[in-house]
């Protein structure tokens, strides 16, 4: 059973964002009504637009309405993620409400686990590419109890032969039912699994302080 200790309230609101990718995605609910979500492809117009979105996508509520805040924290582009997380690290601040970071690759894996109804606690590999000829990847698991998501393997990069060898070791496990994902469009739309794997640690009493929210880059951005 799904260890609930806290219920927000209908006037209380949870923000998203995801900026991993040139894409903006942004997500707000009360989690009694259906929740807003939109995505606005802005590319490099990103940083200059994101606060006036935000402005839009908050009315009519105020900033004191939020409980908490999420971002996708990575992998994905750098200038994108810095961008989200700064700006998530920057509202809970000021509003002195959590922060909670979530894998870009977690909420690939949710909402693939979300949107199929025949394997109730799957084994999802995830797979993005990376800078110079690499790929992030990953290996998650839902919850039995749907309190969230769990990594069997934490996001890491890997050479294409490394990564194939770790989905390898997964089928000498018994692992062979897994089900790989290949993340490389339309990442934003995993925006509400952002807000909603957020919402799950909140009801569990997780309140992460606004200077634990980092990104994870996963490589440097340029060669070193």
């Amino acid at each position: 059973m799904t260890n609930i200790i806290k219920h927000l309230s209908p006037d209380k609101y949870a923000l998203a964002l995801h900026t991993t990718t040139p894409e903006l995605g942004l997500a707000i609910s009360n989690f009694t009504d259906y929740p807003q979500s939109q995505v606005w492809n802005l590319g490099r117009d990103l940083s200059s637009h994101i606060h006036q979105y935000l402005i839009e996508l908050i009315k009519p509520r105020t900033w004191a309405d939020l409980e908490f805040i999420a971002v996708a924290k990575g992998p994905g582009g750098f200038t994108g993620t810095r961008i989200g997380v700064v700006t998530a690290r920057t509202l809970a601040q000021q509003l002195k409400i959590p922060a909670f970071t979530v894998s870009t690759l977690a909420a690939v894996a949710w909402q693939a686990y979300k949107a199929q109804k025949n394997c109730q606690h799957p084994i999802i590999a995830v797979e993005m590419p990376a800078q110079r000829g690499q790929v992030f990847g990953a290996i998650y698991q839902p919850n039995s109890d749907n309190s969230g998501i769990t990594a069997l393997l934490p996001d890491k990069v890997f050479t294409p032969a490394a990564w194939q060898e770790t989905l390898a070791v997964q089928s000498s496990l018994g692992h062979t039912n897994y089900q790989l994902i290949s993340a490389t469009s339309q990442l934003a739309a995993t925006v509400n699994s952002i807000l909603e794997l957020a919402y799950l640690d909140w009801q569990q009493g997780k309140n992460p302080h606004w200077s634990e929210a980092l990104p994870y880059y996963g490589q440097h951005p340029v060669d070193i």
